[in-house]
């Protein structure tokens, strides 16, 4: 256990150097006291981390709530309204829309409370208080265990630890690893229910650039929208109801007019969803070479099927339009991440770290430790493909072939309960076939399987092909497969499922059984379990063990030098400062951008490009009230050298004294391995500029009366 102790205070160094690097690392707020504060201020912030994270009074993370689960949002009036991004709302705005009423073109703005738009199922979710359970955990456990037993033994650890957890009946707990499991902490979390869409600029503002300025700077997107919490008459969780009233937060933030300049300290809160900065090289190597290539290739393929359907057709594009851009965001993504590690020379990096480690290591266990991961990865390079290629086609892509996840569920619940368990489940669908057949066409889902089950014959080997695919050959035989089983499957409408579901439970599943698309779903599923699931689930857990061993090897090898944890969806701070950069040879990027951007880039009529009336008139006429920059221009976006990733969508960008400057939505496409890599000369995250978001809804929306609700202060004014 002495180990842990190390991972407690400090900071991390760059490549294991001896020179720290401001702007990496995704910090535990409870240990900014003891590992970060120095640094902090000496990059500018001027309050102190006890107004940052505190259980004893009101701080910054009480304003920050995880958005849905998935993404960052925070409170910026004493009437619980919420900041997040355009994209984290993306799918209640469409869920709200429609040809006739179109919220994602024309946008929203509730003008009083009682027209906010209720969100079924959507949550807004709290840390109460964070607290260091790995003595408990861990007690016990010792390297002679085995895997099974190790987890074993946490496992009831864990239940031991969440009974001495007095909880509130609204609180849940939450207990996650840290350092591949060297570490624990729990998340005393409370969860909000009744969460309502207040306000949402139209797509030409919230996603102006789309897919072709996704990951890109500069930058010109508007790319936020507005919610409120709603709570009891007590201020606690409640389901909706007419009668709740607005939530009453611990803290809210202020919205500073003063903007950025550069060197400015920056501090990102949020709910980073995953890296992994201490894979060792051999892990780098195959996801560049062999595991990213095949994915963007088979999503670069689906994504030019859907957006040809997209251009040709409104309602397509509205029905598909939050599905393309899920797929397209990680598709561009891994293309920016390769380019962006092998420019930075990540694997030469890695490399001359562990050979380091190596030299410094003198135990038996850390001189084996690289050439049994070489091993591993060699061993599990071949599974972890395929298994990449079945979860991009038959899962991802191929929209028929997920849904057969949930019928095939349905069916096994029937045979193990019977018709009680199975009517039950089917309640349960309802409400998801619905929203599938919304935004569903089976002619654009069967291109989009005659391509991918190509690829999947032609790039895997045959002992992963289901039977029969292995005879395709040529583009008709792969067409005709498509037509046979889309103009016989009950699945490609809603009316023939809802047809099939009103059957007896015993007839309906024997009409499933013998559909082609369940059948062939089976039959792909079972010879993936068999020779790709199972096999890959084995070699990767003697993996993530080794990996746990390594980092435990590493703290313990450096000793004088600190490690930040890798993101796990879990409350983060991460800090750095307003910079340009210079991304490749004579190109070198300011860090703030302008309204001005926006008309440059303005195609009439373009989706991607196309700018309102409402703001052209508004910038013809330079009717910006208070939100003009010093130079007369309104700004934009920004981009700062803080750590961030995927779960920081809707990150409050908040400065030196705790006030919001901005809405962190993206990152830099050159910087996007910072996943993997961080380098501090070109990874930045991309933000809304916190004047555009208020220029937007007073001079663009009129929405005067939320403007009205935020606390809009001159912080730079008092310094002066």
């Amino acid at each position: 256990m002495k180990h842990l102790k190390k991972l407690l205070f400090g900071f991390i160094l760059l490549s294991f150097s001896s020179v720290a690097i401001a702007g990496e690392g995704m910090w535990l707020p409870l240990l900014l006291k003891a590992l970060n504060e120095n640094e902090m201020k000496t990059m500018g912030m001027k309050m102190s981390v006890e107004d940052v994270y505190s259980v004893n009074k009101s701080s910054l993370k009480d304003a920050i709530v995880h958005f849905g689960g998935f993404c960052t949002s925070e409170i910026i009036s004493p009437d619980g309204l919420l900041l997040t991004n355009h994209h984290c709302g993306y799918g209640q705005i469409q869920s709200h829309s429609s040809v006739e009423n179109n919220l994602l073109k024309n946008g929203f703005w509730a003008k009083t409370k009682s027209d906010e738009l209720e969100n079924p199922g959507l949550t807004a979710t709290f840390i109460d208080r964070i607290d260091d359970v790995s003595k408990q955990v861990l007690a016990g456990i010792n390297n002679k265990m085995t895997d099974k037993e190790r987890q074993s033994a946490i496992d009831l650890n864990l239940e031991v630890v969440k009974k001495t957890y007095n909880l509130k009946d609204y609180q849940e707990l939450v207990i996650r690893p840290f350092y591949n499991g060297n570490q624990y902490f729990a998340f005393t979390t409370t969860i909000y229910r009744d969460v309502r869409l207040v306000g949402t600029p139209p797509e030409s503002i919230g996603k102006f650039g789309s897919d072709t300025d996704n990951w890109v700077w500069p930058r010109h997107t508007g790319d936020f929208s507005l919610f409120r919490i709603y709570a009891g008459p007590d201020n606690l969780p409640a389901d909706y109801s007419e009668a709740n009233v607005p939530y009453k937060p611990k803290h809210f933030l202020p919205i500073s007019l003063d903007g950025v300049e550069e060197d400015d300290f920056t501090l990102i809160f949020g709910f980073p969803g995953r890296t992994n900065q201490y894979l060792p090289g051999v892990a780098v190597e195959q996801t560049m070479n062999v595991l990213n290539p095949a994915k963007i290739k088979i999503r670069d393929t689906a994504l030019k099927i859907i957006d040809k359907y997209m251009r040709a057709d409104e309602s397509v594009r509205i029905q598909y339009a939050s599905k393309f851009a899920r797929v397209a965001n990680y598709w561009k993504k891994w293309i920016g991440e390769n380019q962006g590690l092998k420019s930075t020379d990540a694997l030469g990096r890695k490399r001359k770290f562990e050979a380091e480690f190596t030299q410094n290591n003198k135990t038996k266990t850390g001189r084996t430790l690289l050439s049994d991961f070489t091993s591993y990865y060699k061993n599990i390079e071949e599974v972890a493909l395929t298994r990449d290629y079945y979860s991009e086609i038959a899962i991802r892509n191929i929209e028929l072939l997920n849904m057969q996840r949930y019928i095939r569920r349905l069916v096994s619940t029937y045979e193990e309960n019977g018709e009680t368990g199975y009517d039950q489940y089917k309640g349960r669908l309802a409400g998801f076939f619905d929203n599938f057949y919304k935004n569903y066409r089976a002619d654009i889902d069967q291109e989009v399987f005659t391509a991918l089950v190509k690829l999947y014959v032609e790039d895997v080997k045959p002992e992963y092909v289901p039977e029969g695919f292995n005879a395709l050959s040529g583009v008709d035989s792969y067409k005709n497969l498509s037509k046979l089983i889309y103009q016989n499957t009950a699945f490609t409408n809603k009316e023939s499922v809802e047809a099939l579901m009103a059957l007896p439970a015993a007839e309906a599943v024997a009409k499933i059984k013998m559909d082609p698309a369940y059948k062939l779903g089976v039959q792909w599923e079972n010879l993936y379990n068999e020779k790709v699931a199972r096999p890959y689930s084995s070699k990767k857990m003697r993996i993530d063990s080794l990996q746990r061993i390594y980092m435990q090897s590493i703290i313990e090898t450096f000793p004088k030098q600190k490690f930040y944890p890798d993101a796990n969806s879990t409350m983060r701070v991460t800090y750095g400062q307003v910079k340009g950069y210079q991304p490749r040879d004579a190109v070198s990027y300011t860090p703030v951008t302008y309204l001005d951007g926006v008309i440059e880039k303005y195609v009439p009529d373009d989706y991607e490009f196309d700018v309102n009336d409402k703001l052209l008139e508004l910038y013809n006429n330079k009717d910006y009230g208070q939100y003009a920059d010093t130079n007369g221009k309104v700004p934009v976006c920004f981009i700062g050298s803080n750590h961030t990733t995927g779960g920081n969508s809707g990150s409050p960008a908040i400065d030196a004294h705790g006030n919001l400057i901005g809405l962190n939505f993206d990152r830099v496409w050159e910087g996007t391995m910072s996943d993997i890599n961080y380098d501090p000369s070109i990874c930045r995250n991309i933000m809304v500029d916190a004047r555009y978001i208020l220029f937007i809804v007073d001079k663009y929306a009129g929405a005067t009366h939320l403007i009205d609700e935020m606390k809009l202060v001159h912080p730079k004014r008092k310094k002066k």
